[in-house]
């Protein structure tokens, strides 16, 4: 039988996720927000070939991918107003699309100045540098430079399921934001952590141009709202109002509709606003949602601007990172396809790329969005320290780089805070009951895993020797253990027998004598649950091989399961046992001469394993509530207080969070640090985690002070700030902002024993809060690094 004529097989399909000249690559864009439109333009001009330039003038060989957006609103419904984007963005812009940021330059609206209103009085601050548009124009910019290049935009379009979407194209982008049903449906791949902030916020609009970008406060019967403004075009400014949910409750704010809540809005900014209203588009009360993702992609699907991650608007613009992240997907892109890889090998190395660079966003984001959640503790601060504390809150603007934007304005800040002429704030004096330190900067407790049996030797003689001629104006020793058996590694000093006692007496005598000015502090502590394991160099926290000893803790609960050894439950025996012990340690302390006597509360060590829910389990009278886990720590200061010198001061480090769920919150570390200070204390080190293994800290510079300023400014009690505080400018920062008394700082002094005298060198401050030693005199200035006539 003769078979009929077969039709030509289909041609190969390209292996998924190459690109293939036989046709076009197939991209899929869900979300027509500028992140999504932007995205498409660029990745619309990539070309396969050598170069790469685009379809414009490429041959006829090989035309540009098809791009297709699917945006299931009309062409001009959007949300906001002004768009804000900083001068690295536009640059970028620039860089990838001239046509782009030609339409852009034409409609922007550019500042210098911020003003921040106080009670009445406003402070300017120049030199910033903003860019404002409508979001409408940014939007019709991007579809004309869509519809030039060939994009398909499909308006008033749900598009398909993003599983649905990836069978058919080469690459999906979901640009569909804060609300992405694309990371929703795949949440388990995405590992998506989401959390909702305290505050509550409109965006609203003005028919007029502010002249800066404008903070306001309004303190009300109900409590303080804020007002965020700035201009976007000569006639129009973007107005936001903020508060705090329970302030918005009680305002009644929870109970107006969009009409009601504009005119409510424009009454209380009425000076701000010239008496002239506000309007909204389609606004309501929402408040804040942090987005992150452990991953951005999958298969090839990628997820892009407020969909993989959210920024608090009060530190730029959503729409500012989600253009960043288009041009950085469609370089990868291009560097990958041109060498045929894979879709997923070029996402995994654009999400390699943003990551950094987001994180570094998101922690500036958190710590502003903090501020100004917390802003009802600052409105007392004098009026230009506010200004100075609300420029400098995100921690990315700095006392030294805010004078390099504005002299004046900082030299102003520094009159009214009284400091004296050409002195940094750090080398400002500080009283602590009856000892003065000469400079606000501390030399943090670093565990040195040295000692011989508890002893003190030569190493710790030169080690904190060194530091102390070094110009801090306190060094702290490492944790003493107060026994044996309260000894974190085998090589922790000790303070519980008279050689202990002689040994630390020589390194005070050292210290006042080769540097009278500097004082000498004990951190006096108990390793608990965390005991009998290795130096540090040779596996932290894992058990001794061989000699351990007992470990004793509030539970029986091991620091790692299945690899540390369990403690055995203090019993009022016990409790009794260690709390003598640091009374004994604590007078050995005065006898060998130190100046200030610190209490080890953090960290997961014995006493900080009392106050977290996570390691206290107790149901006597010692656990349960924070009052009852509270109730050993303050024991042990009390006892350790009582034989203390009186004119001598006593300090607490706690960790103020767990960094993991149910434990210690930031608001027990308020009631924590409220505790300790009507037990006496004189400061409160303010420190975070290390408690339980499995924490998640949110790493970043200075990005434990947050907590160190919620306790000074919430209870008035004096802080010493820790936790990744590098540079001088960042201690001046958080001094002159009013965040922090002293600053302890422990990786740099390991890399320059010597920092504080160097930061006073760099700053040419010669003055009495940083003298060098006599025979160090020489080197106060810094060495020239070449001839000036470059020969």
């Amino acid at each position: 039988m003769t078979r009929p004529p077969q039709p030509p097989p289909p041609p190969e399909a390209p292996p998924r996720g190459r690109l293939s000249r036989a046709r076009p690559l197939r991209i899929a864009v869900v979300g027509g927000g500028p992140g999504g439109l932007y995205a498409a333009a660029l990745l619309r001009r990539l070309t396969p070939g050598p170069e790469g330039t685009g379809p414009e003038g490429t041959g006829p060989e090989v035309t540009g991918p098809e791009v297709t957006v699917w945006e299931r609103n009309a062409p001009d419904d959007t949300f906001g107003f002004g768009v804000v984007l900083s001068d690295e963005t536009l640059g970028g812009i620039e860089h990838a699309d001239p046509a782009v940021h030609a339409a852009l330059r034409q409609d922007f609206v550019r500042w210098d100045d911020i003003d921040v209103v106080h009670r009445g009085r406003t402070l300017t601050s120049g030199g910033h540098g903003f860019a404002a548009l409508g979001r409408r124009r940014l939007l019709r910019i991007l579809h004309e430079r869509c519809h030039a290049l060939g994009v398909r935009l499909r308006f008033g379009a749900q598009a398909p399921p993003a599983a649905e979407l990836a069978r058919s194209y080469d690459l999906v982008i979901a640009a569909d934001g804060v609300h992405s049903a694309t990371r929703q449906a795949r949440a388990d791949v995405f590992r998506t952590r989401l959390t909702t902030h305290r505050c509550r916020y409109i965006w609203l609009a003005a028919d007029f141009a502010f002249d800066a970008f404008r903070f306001e406060v309004a303190e009300t019967e109900h409590g303080v709202l804020q007002l965020h403004g700035y201009p976007y075009a000569p006639d129009a400014s973007t107005v936001i109002v903020e508060a705090r949910e329970e302030v918005w409750r009680r305002a009644g704010l929870d109970r107006l509709d969009e009409r009601e809540s504009t005119r409510r809005c424009a009454d209380l900014f009425a000076d701000a606003l010239g008496g002239r209203p506000l309007h909204g588009n389609r606004s309501q009360w929402t408040a804040f949602r942090t987005v992150v993702n452990d991953r951005w992609w999958h298969g090839n699907t990628v997820l892009l601007g407020d969909a993989a991650h959210t920024a608090h608007f009060s530190i730029g613009s959503g729409t500012k990172l989600a253009m960043e992240d288009a041009a950085a997907l469609a370089d990868h892109l291009a560097h990958h396809f041109r060498g045929h890889s894979t879709v997923p090998e070029a996402l995994a190395a654009y999400e390699a790329e943003r990551r950094p660079a987001v994180e570094s966003t998101q922690r500036a984001a958190r710590a502003s969005l903090e501020w100004f959640e917390n802003l009802a503790l600052y409105v007392d601060q004098p009026p230009r320290r506010f200004a100075f504390n609300l420029l400098t809150r995100s921690r990315r603007v700095t006392h030294d780089n805010l004078r390099l934007r504005d002299a004046a304005f900082v030299t102003a800040v520094e009159r009214e805070a009284a400091l004296p002429p050409a002195t940094p704030p750090m080398f400002t004096p500080f009283r602590l009951r009856g000892l003065t330190l000469r400079n606000r900067v501390v030399v943090s407790p670093m565990d040195m895993y040295s000692a011989q049996d508890g002893t003190p030797g030569d190493f710790h003689l030169v080690h904190l020797g060194a530091r102390a001629l070094g110009g801090a104006g306190l060094v702290m020793t490492e944790m003493v253990c107060v026994s044996p058996e309260g000894r974190i590694t085998p090589g922790c000093t000790g303070l519980y027998t008279d050689a202990h006692e002689a040994a630390w007496r020589r390194v005070a005598d050292f210290a006042h004598s080769a540097s009278p000015d500097t004082a000498l502090g004990v951190q006096l502590g108990h390793s608990g649950r965390k005991g009998s394991t290795r130096l540090m160099w040779e596996g932290m926290d894992d058990p001794l091989p061989r000699g351990n000893w007992p470990l004793a803790a509030p539970s029986p609960l091991p620091y790692r399961p299945g690899v540390s050894q369990v403690p055995h439950a203090l019993d009022a025996a016990g409790l009794a046992e260690v709390r003598e012990q640091f009374t004994a340690a604590a007078r050995r302390a005065a006898r060998a001469g130190f100046d200030l006597l610190e209490l080890h509360c953090a960290h997961g060590y014995l006493l900080s394993s009392f106050l977290s829910p996570l390691t206290n389990h107790r149901t006597d009278a010692y656990g349960g509530t924070l009052a009852a886990r509270l109730r050993y720590p303050l024991e042990v200061f009390d006892a350790v207080r009582e034989v203390w010198p009186a004119d001598s001061p006593m300090t607490v480090r706690i960790s103020a969070t767990d960094w993991a769920e149910g434990g210690t919150t930031a608001d027990d570390a308020v009631a924590v640090a409220a505790a300790f200070a009507a037990h006496g204390a004189d400061a409160v080190d303010v420190s975070t985690g290390q408690v339980v293994p499995d924490e998640r800290p949110d790493f970043g510079r200075s990005y434990q002070t947050p907590y160190a300023d919620r306790i000074r400014n919430e209870l008035g009690v004096p802080v010493i700030a820790v936790g990744a505080i590098s540079s001088w400018d960042d201690v001046n920062s958080l001094l002159l902002a009013g965040r922090a008394d002293l600053c302890a700082l422990g990786r740099p002094h390991l890399y320059d024993p010597h920092w504080t005298l160097h930061a006073a060198a760099e700053q040419g401050y010669t003055g009495p809060g940083a003298p060098w030693p006599l025979p160090y005199r020489a080197g106060s200035r810094k060495p020239p690094t070449g001839r000036a006539d470059g020969r």
